[in-house]
């Protein structure tokens, strides 16, 4: 069989059981849905999210402005909708960074081994050895409030636990013999490792990018809301969330609007994580397609 139809094949049955999986689907609607949102939000915003109404300030659900509005009269849903934009922004950037990262890292050290796996491994255990929330709360307020500063802090630790992961992947797949027989043909080793062994370390990176993604829109909503998130005035579920605290008991959609679309789509990822999780694994697959 060619190699394209065991990769079509192998996609078809990771589908099969990942539809299997309700949790993992269920999360797959709610990250499609919020993506939806993030993407289309010019067209689904009732209103100028950045347009103040000083007329209009902290009004409850009505038909013209169906959660609120803040306390300089913006509508809240149109906040919502666009801070959706900043939260999945800064899970992918900093995701794809920090595993991109930490792959390449771990890849070099679990396959070089010796002193160069002792020294990065030593180096990744320094890094994590600092409480992780406290590290980049402290890193965003040396670098000043903005996303770009965020995604950096996120990044300084997010690629340790992608490293340590590949690392002992890659200790595996390097003494296998498909990989033994790519040396013996006197292929480099920059091929083997990118051709042959990154390949079959990539399922539980898949799992981990899941996860991490929604630490990453966590580690964001927790750092504006302590104020040193995005500047004012991009809308955000953080700062939202932050400002709208003031305000509980008067305008409660204030804040539990982008409370609960920080906690939906957290727990989405986390989920889409298991079914992953599950559908990659050849025992967990096989109980569930039986």
């Amino acid at each position: 069989m060619r190699p394209g139809g065991d990769a079509r094949g192998g996609l078809r049955s990771l589908a099969r059981a990942l539809v299997g999986h309700r949790l993992g689907v269920s999360g797959l609607i709610v990250v499609a849905g919020v993506t939806l949102i993030a993407v289309f939000a010019p067209l689904l915003a009732p209103y100028d999210p950045y347009k103040q109404s000083l007329y209009r300030v902290l009004q409850p659900p009505s038909a013209a402005h169906w959660l609120g509005t803040d306390n300089v009269g913006r509508d809240l849903l149109s906040r919502v909708i666009y801070g959706a934009r900043v939260s999945l922004l800064v899970g992918f950037t900093a995701t794809l960074v920090s595993a991109v990262a930490g792959v390449l890292i771990g890849l070099v050290a679990g396959y070089l081994g010796g002193a160069v796996d002792n020294l990065v491994m030593r180096i990744t255990d320094a890094f994590m050895c600092f409480p992780y929330l406290v590290f980049v709360l402290a890193l965003a307020a040396a670098l000043g409030p903005g996303l770009t500063n965020i995604i950096i802090a996120f990044c300084v630790l997010g690629w340790t636990g992608f490293a340590r992961l590949v690392r002992a992947q890659v200790l595996l797949v390097r003494e296998l013999p498909y990989v033994e027989a790519a040396r013996a043909a006197g292929l480099s080793d920059l091929r083997v490792m990118f051709r042959h062994v990154l390949p079959n370390t990539l399922a539980p990176v898949i799992v981990a990018a899941s996860i991490t993604f929604g630490l990453a829109i966590l580690t964001e909503s927790g750092t504006a809301f302590l104020g040193l998130g995005v500047e004012p005035p991009t809308a955000s579920w953080g700062k939202e969330l932050r400002v709208g605290y003031t305000y509980l008991e008067r305008v409660p959609l204030f804040s539990l609007a982008p409370g609960v679309m920080i906690t939906l789509t957290v727990l989405a990822f986390n989920f889409v994580g298991d079914g992953l999780r599950d559908a990659l694994d050849p025992r967990l697959r096989g109980d569930r397609l039986r």
